[in-house]
């Protein structure tokens, strides 16, 4: 059997990545012994995509990975049939089965940035309904929920808002133990040791661990299931990352164009900057310390580009980095070049098409909403027909249309 790399626990924690855990030292050991474990982080697939705060544990995953570990994503198709109340000041909206599986489809795809699923130690993804729609609710409350106790369920900081805020209800607090069997249910199919998630994650983590040591007692077994949190990345306000005035910074390239996913990248609090790039590129933590001290600005930039690269690949990273370099570029003479075939402006392109090629919008709904805002500006003048078609006459004399997204994005579009 191949042996893992042994230093994956001090890259952890160099890296700031390992936050909480049921039992660090048995981590420490098992990480270090060269043996391959078993870990998974679950999520709910409450939408069909995922923005950058919720990548934070797949960049763990993805370290694991690289070690030689077997990573397995756990969907929760059944979980988020009643969603998690951790920290929730309302009830969570129900979704339906048929959206739940739509964006498990779509999310599939999304986690090929941060994970191998081919290869000699792929990924897996397992769906949490495959073991829970066959369950017998009176079995599953003998066998589970008898070593669940309320009180000490009701006295836990995850709770607490949706207790002052209207009660929280036996619906909800089953979530906890579907969680916690998740993990007790990996174990016995897959061999799975290791749980990761966000802090948030904390109590419903560490309640997997917890249900296993009262099932050794009850089965006279010895197994001991490990829960560890990496910390969240929270703005100033206490506000989880993800998300930023103008939306959510999607990783899905038909969500978001490019410059906009590297601005959204520009916005990340001074405090946050050192932990964005300990969790998504593998530059050295000296040299991280080092662009940081050096200037915050040029280290926000160097971030960026980063980023934008590992997510959606260095030509869109180059793309956006030009484009917001130019920001203040009235003229467009240093605006970001992009080159078009003659052949595709012989008989005309519509506008929408020609600002999702170059990216300017990141799709046609985007580019429509731009121009009936007034947002789009060809030739020097503003857009107001979504159904404008580009010609070549539309050019000047160096074949170069200068198009501009708002007040300060320009590109120029060449034939080439």
């Amino acid at each position: 059997m191949k042996k893992t790399d042994t230093n994956l626990y001090n890259v952890l924690k160099e890296r700031g990545l390992l936050y909480q855990c049921t039992d660090e030292e048995a981590l420490k050991k098992m990480l270090e012994s060269g043996e391959p474990v078993t870990l998974y982080e679950g999520s709910d697939p409450t939408a069909d995509s995922l923005h950058i705060g919720h990548c934070v544990p797949y960049c763990i995953l993805r370290r694991f990975q690289q070690a030689g570990h077997k990573v397995l994503v756990l969907m929760g198709g059944a979980t988020a049939c009643i969603g998690d109340p951790s920290g929730k000041t309302e009830m969570r909206k129900m979704l339906s089965k048929e959206d739940i599986e739509n964006n498990i489809s779509k999310i599939k795809n999304t986690l090929k940035v941060f994970l191998d699923f081919d290869g000699d130690n792929p990924a897996v993804i397992v769906n949490n309904a495959d073991w829970f729609k066959n369950l017998n609710y009176i079995d599953f409350m003998r066998d589970i929920g008898v070593h669940f106790n309320v009180n000490k369920m009701l006295s836990a900081e995850i709770y607490k808002n949706r207790i002052e805020n209207g009660g929280l209800t036996f619906f909800e607090m089953g979530y906890q133990l579907m969680q916690a069997y998740d993990f007790v249910h990996l174990n016995r199919e897959y061999g799975c040791t290791l749980q990761y998630g966000g802090a948030d994650q904390w109590g419903n983590i560490a309640a997997g661990s917890e249900l296993q040591r009262k099932l050794n007692f009850v089965n006279g077994t010895n197994i001991n299931l490990i829960g560890a949190t990496n910390p969240l990345l929270l703005t100033p306000e206490g506000k989880k990352m993800g998300k930023t005035e103008k939306g959510a910074i999607w990783i899905d390239k038909d969500k978001i164009s490019a410059y906009d996913f590297y601005q959204g990248i520009y916005q990340t609090p001074d405090a946050c900057v050192k932990m964005m790039f300990c969790l998504f590129t593998d530059l050295p933590v000296s040299e991280i310390d080092q662009i940081i001290a050096e200037n915050i600005v040029t280290a926000k930039k160097r971030l960026c580009y980063e980023i934008t690269k590992f997510v959606r690949g260095e030509e869109d990273a180059i793309l956006a980095q030009k484009m917001s370099e130019n920001l203040f570029t009235d003229g467009g003479n240093d605006a970001p070049v992009f080159e078009i075939e003659s052949s595709e402006v012989e008989n005309g392109i519509s506008i929408l098409d020609l600002l999702v090629k170059t990216n300017l919008c990141s799709s046609k709904g985007e580019a429509r909403k731009m121009i009936g805002n007034g947002g789009i500006t060809a030739k020097g003048e503003k857009v107001t027909d979504v159904n404008m078609i580009i010609t070549k006459v539309d050019f000047d004399d160096e074949k170069s249309l200068l198009l501009k997204k708002g007040k300060k994005t320009f590109i120029k579009v060449v034939i080439k």
